[in-house]
């Protein structure tokens, strides 16, 4: 009897096919069941990092608390601080007052402009012998005599020496006009050798000082950098022009003829006379306001 090849077992073809797909599989479970594994593990350690997590910022929030706790009664003291300290200051300004007012005169540093509360709000500065400065009212004479005689009070210069102690920026801030600053400028090149480009030259008979128009010409030029020589010519008419009225008219203006490489001409002056009436700088026999000056090219 004869056997029927379909009606026997799988091939060992088929057998080995199966059996290599078994292995597969179990290599596959055996990489699946690693990966969990790992994971595993990984999901504990973040557990164990949010328990930490979780322990600090237990610990965190219970310390704001205390902070919190503990900052009530500190701004509590901090008030009754400021309020102390505020109302002393308000007594101090008080009693600084009555005492400018009886015609103290108060060293500078120790009064807080600001807070003082006189008639009119009208305090002046002023330096004494002993080179410093200090507050008081208008006119008022110290009844103690502290710091010697008064040196000059901030209110007796003339503009144009206010003007000229002040720096740039607060020249600036006080006026827009150019001559006006350079007239401040020129002031100051005469009166501060700190300054050192100084225009001004020493005169004879009764005049003490004088700026020549060329000179000062040169000079606007070096102040004011990049300016053509016909501009600086004006600005020397103009700053003259300022001159004169921010020192109410305590400079005169002189006219001189000159002779250069065969040449005459007329050249303006400037002139400080001797007798010229300059707060902290002697006062002169010159009586009269406005005293006489020369004609002045406008």
């Amino acid at each position: 009897m004869s056997t029927n090849p379909e009606q026997s077992g799988p091939n060992a073809s088929t057998i080995q096919t199966l059996a290599d797909e078994l292995e597969a599989l179990r290599e596959r479970v055996d990489t699946l069941e690693s990966d969990l594994e790992r994971k595993d593990d990984r999901l504990d350690q973040l557990e164990t990092e949010l328990e930490q997590a979780h322990a600090d910022n237990d610990r965190l929030e219970q310390r704001v608390e205390e902070l919190e706790a503990a900052q009530t009664p500190i701004e509590a003291r901090l008030d009754a601080h400021e309020k102390k300290l505020n109302a002393n200051k308000d007594r101090v300004g008080e009693l600084q007052a009555r005492e400018l007012e009886k015609g103290a005169h108060l060293l500078e540093e120790n009064v807080d402009e600001s807070e003082i509360d006189v008639a009119d709000g009208r305090l002046e500065r002023v330096s004494k012998d002993d080179g410093q400065r200090y507050f008081r009212l208008p006119e008022s004479d110290d009844p103690l005599e502290r710091g010697g005689d008064i040196a000059l009070a901030h209110s007796d210069l003339l503009p144009i020496q206010q003007l000229a102690k002040m720096d740039d920026d607060m020249l600036h801030a006080t006026t827009s006009s150019l001559p006006s600053r350079l007239a401040a400028q020129i002031w100051k090149a005469r009166t501060d050798p700190g300054v050192g480009d100084d225009p001004w030259q020493t005169g004879s008979k009764n005049v003490h000082e004088y700026v020549t128009a060329s000179d000062m010409k040169h000079w606007i030029r070096r102040q004011e950098k990049g300016i053509s020589d016909d501009y600086a010519k004006k600005l020397v008419s103009r700053t003259i022009d300022a001159l004169l009225d921010l020192s109410k008219n305590r400079l005169a203006i002189k006219r001189k003829r000159q002779r250069k490489n065969g040449l005459e001409y007329t050249e303006r002056r400037v002139l400080l006379m001797e007798d010229a009436d300059i707060p902290g700088e002697g006062t002169g026999t010159t009586t009269q306001d406005d005293p006489e000056t020369g004609d002045v090219d406008r």
